[in-house]
């Protein structure tokens, strides 16, 4: 009977150990967030936002340190631009990574025509990849973005593969062949 003595009071110092990290870890996490009557805006939104107040000079320096895969040094600037705290830039930088946003100028801008003639060129490398088991192909393009590419997909998926082709030579600087490749891996 001694000798099952010490194992038990280890084994109920080490539960109880447990115990305390775990009220102490649910204490620390439901402080969080408390405080704030708004709800948090979506990515999306935020990215919107966060471009917004940004200068041109300001938006694309920031997006050249992302694409280059600075996001530190992404979020330092954003700080320092925004006077935003340190993780409102991070949360904001974060967004603009996920969901890029075009440069729009404050004053009111001519309205742009909704043709697909000429593709606009954007401030930012927009990157689409499509693959099929051990097949994967990637296009980076500045002249693509969620709309346009998402016009690509839905031409593959209703079998207008020439068409998708085209309007994806059209929007970057690949070849036909290349494009019938790429959009060969959408249509599934």
């Amino acid at each position: 009977m001694e000798s099952l003595v010490v194992p038990v009071l280890i084994l109920l110092a080490v539960a109880a150990a447990v115990m305390l990290a775990y009220r102490a870890a649910r204490r620390r996490t439901s402080g969080r967030g408390t405080g704030t009557s708004q709800p948090a805006p979506t990515s999306p939104d935020l990215a919107r936002q966060a471009a917004g107040r940004l200068s041109e000079e300001q938006h694309r320096r920031i997006y050249a340190l992302i694409a280059q895969g600075q996001p530190v040094a992404a979020i330092k600037l954003y700080h320092e631009a925004t006077g935003e705290g340190l993780r409102a830039s991070r949360d904001a930088v974060g967004a603009l990574a996920s969901h890029p946003q075009p440069y729009v100028a404050q004053e009111p801008a001519a309205a742009v025509s909704e043709d697909d003639d000429g593709p606009q060129r954007f401030p930012y490398r927009y990157r689409a990849i499509a693959s099929k088991g051990d097949v994967t192909r990637e296009v980076s393009s500045n002249m693509l973005n969620d709309e346009i590419y998402g016009r690509i997909r839905t031409l593959a998926r209703n079998g207008e593969t020439e068409a998708a082709a085209n309007a994806l030579t059209r929007h970057s600087d690949i070849s036909l062949t290349q494009a019938r490749e790429f959009i060969a891996l959408l249509g599934d």
